[in-house]
């Protein structure tokens, strides 16, 4: 379906300024966590909506700073910098440039159409723990308990031993405010956290909150100013790419997880490349102007979709509703209490605590083990290990499938042309001098040498009399070079013991990429990209003399 043409609509204008209260106290808040100045996560908000406006591809995606992005940014910038507050704001802000840098690199080498390399169960146990995490950190600021350590166990030991020093009046003003947005989010298009900082500010300016120790935001210096790198050594700069490769992978899964949901649910149209572009526009842009990392949460696009929005125009009609804002009432803003801002934070992670999404992985009694993994990995290492485990997770979980070596034995069912398995349909016949089997992965350098060992070890145990082997690589859309070399190998092995090699279901890569090794005594006959049963008919036509009519 082709997307919708870029004409403003009034669905869009309502769409756009119900974001606008949504998004603005969203974007204050980020910064707090990303122990930024308030005004990085309004650049990143411009950046976010203008860049993706102009590039992206998606009518509903809303890109912003998100709270994930934001608490690993915190923790990157706090582990490669210390205390040294400047060393600390030029370490974040070049781990923003660089993330936007590596998208860029990945939408120009048209990668964009990559399977996600974080799996969803590894990637909803990281946002459940983090989730955990950010809720945790707001709850000590609120109380005025700084938190010395990163992990959750001894953070809880932090809060613990200060507990003489907790702020009873700011949990009260915290905990008013959540049961406002609670309240307020009962009404879908109100915008519940903009009012919610407008009782803030009120409360402030008739309560002496300074009497009971509530801190303000505090001035928001949003001035325009020429983009500009970091000054940062080399060594720095090679820290932070190790960093700004783990928040793309976070980034790119979240933001692809939001844009494809709501395009599969409207039946739109994803062009991935494109989107990466887009982000990595973003992000740069963000950076140069020392704002927050962004990417297409969810939330905020599927309140852009609940808000009726019809195309991108909604995004713009947001940025200009937010400039009109922070041109009007950005002194305003600066005066909204810390515990308001805590509670919009708890309310935005909050609906990411949900058990209810590991009950399909304990239903089905797949994943459980990587899905607790995960979230362990973020509460016991903290932000950063946490996450690099997650990926490192993932990846190895990916290793481990691909690299699975099972063949399958095929057999002619009834007296037609399928070919199907003999341990799932044993009446499917074995075909007179041949053995047909098909790996049930793809053949690549980590793998291949098991599965023809296995495919050896299964013709010698068919015994002298099959002396043809065919196999079916309907699973392998190429073929690198350590397979293809692999396969040189084990043709000749055979051709030592009098068999015969022969292919079907060969996609055209790897039909090719076999055509250009010219393996020694196989023809090209023998490279069957059509069935099985036309390459048992190939074996019967080469071969006469070995094989006999059924």
């Amino acid at each position: 379906m082709r997307s919708a043409p870029l004409r403003l609509s009034w669905p869009d204008v309502v769409a756009g300024l119900s974001l606008a209260g949504l998004l603005l106290p969203e974007a204050v808040a980020y910064s707090g966590i990303a122990g930024l100045p308030p005004q990085a996560g309004v650049i990143a908000l411009f950046a976010g909506l203008i860049c993706y406006g102009l590039i992206g591809t998606s009518r509903f995606a809303i890109v912003s700073a998100t709270s994930s992005s934001a608490a690993v940014l915190a923790a990157a910038a706090a582990s490669t910098a210390g205390t040294d507050t400047g060393l600390r704001l030029a370490m974040a802000f070049g781990l923003v440039v660089l993330t936007g840098l590596f998208f860029l690199i990945a939408g120009l080498a048209r990668i964009g159409s990559v399977s996600d390399f974080i799996a969803k169960p590894v990637l909803r146990g990281f946002a459940f723990g983090l989730a955990i995490v950010i809720i945790f950190k707001q709850i000590a600021s609120v109380l005025g308990a700084p938190l010395h350590h990163t992990d959750l166990i001894r953070m809880l030991g932090d809060l613990a031993s200060q507990h003489a020093r907790w702020n009873g009046p700011a949990a009260l003003l915290a905990m008013l405010a959540l049961a406002l947005l609670y309240g307020f989010a009962r009404l879908p298009r109100l915008p519940g956290g903009l009012l919610v900082i407008v009782l803030g500010i009120a409360a402030g300016q008739w309560l002496p909150l300074e009497l009971y120790g509530i801190a303000l935001v505090g001035p928001i210096r949003l001035q325009l100013q020429a983009p500009a790198l970091p000054n940062l050594p080399y060594s720095d700069w090679l820290r932070l790419a190790e960093l700004a490769m783990a928040m793309v992978l976070i980034l790119y899964a979240e933001s692809t997880s939001a844009i494809r949901t709501f395009a599969m649910k409207h039946g739109d149209h994803v062009r991935p490349n494109r989107d990466l572009l887009a982000l990595g526009a973003a992000n740069l842009v963000s950076g140069l102007f020392q704002g927050m990392p962004v990417g297409a949460g969810y939330s905020a696009t599927a309140a852009n979709e609940a808000g009726g929005a019809v195309s991108r125009l909604a995004g713009a009609v947001a940025a200009l509703a937010l400039l009109a804002v922070v041109l009007l009432c950005l002194p305003l803003i600066a005066l909204t209490p810390q515990p308001v801002l805590a509670a919009i934070v708890i309310h935005a992670v909050g609906h990411t605590l949900r058990l209810a999404i590991f009950k399909p992985y304990f239903l089905l009694h797949r994943d459980r083990l990587l899905l607790i993994a995960a979230v362990l990995a973020v509460l016991l290492l903290g932000v950063v290990d946490g996450l690099l485990a997650a990926i490192a997770i993932s990846l190895l979980m990916l290793l481990r499938r691909l690299s699975e070596s099972a063949v399958t034995v095929l057999g002619r069912l009834d007296d037609g042309h399928d070919f199907v398995s003999r341990s799932v349909h044993p009446e499917a016949r074995a075909v007179p001098g041949i053995l047909i089997l098909r790996p049930d992965t793809a053949l690549f350098f980590a793998n291949a040498e098991r599965i023809l060992t296995q495919a050896r070890h299964t013709l010698m145990d068919a015994g002298p009399q099959t002396t043809t082997l065919i196999l079916s690589l309907e699973s392998s859309p190429d073929l690198d070079s350590s397979t293809v070399e692999a396969l040189g190998d084990f043709h000749r092995a055979l051709l030592a013991q009098h068999k015969n090699l022969l292919f079907a279901r060969l996609k055209t890569s790897a039909q090719e990429v076999l055509n250009r090794a010219a393996l020694t005594g196989l023809s090209a006959a023998a490279l069957c990209d059509l069935s099985v049963d036309d390459a048992v008919d190939v074996a019967r036509q080469l071969y006469p003399k070995a094989h006999k009519a059924d």
